[in-house]
């Protein structure tokens, strides 16, 4: 007799609006913090383009990922993490036409891994503690 796993319980539209939004948000905040360090237009088109390479890079990692069915899990997060670096810095460096200095790459990784990696981690800590 065949077993039946049970049916996963598909995320809220809060679980999928704050996966989204937070990643999102954590790319566009790499990319301003990177802008005013080096003295560049903070101006908010300025920024999203340059954040264009990334949110392209995450948004491909969210769909190889399907990352919509557990936005908020940290596996999630670790998954999405060095799809969304690699991809960005190849549409960065082929599409774009901007440059991928060794430094850049290494900032990217570990700003971008801390983010999509750790507010999941943190939400999952409040979410531990308030079940509690």
């Amino acid at each position: 007799m065949a077993r039946l796993r049970p049916t996963p319980t598909p995320p809220s539209n809060r679980d999928l609006g704050l996966g989204v939004g937070l990643d999102v948000f954590s790319v566009v905040v790499f990319v301003a913090i990177g802008r005013r360090n080096h003295d560049e237009s903070g101006a908010f088109t300025s920024v999203l383009e340059t954040a264009a390479p990334f949110l392209i890079g995450l948004a491909i990692a969210w769909l190889i990922v399907r990352a919509w069915r557990r936005p908020t899990k940290v596996t999630t997060g670790v998954l999405l993490w060095p799809i969304t670096v690699l991809v960005g810095m190849i549409v960065r460096n082929l599409v774009f036409d901007d440059g991928t200095a060794t430094s850049f790459v290494i900032v990217a990784t570990v700003f971008l891994g801390a983010c999509l990696v750790g507010w999941r981690a943190a939400l999952k800590t409040i979410t531990a503690r308030r079940l509690r």
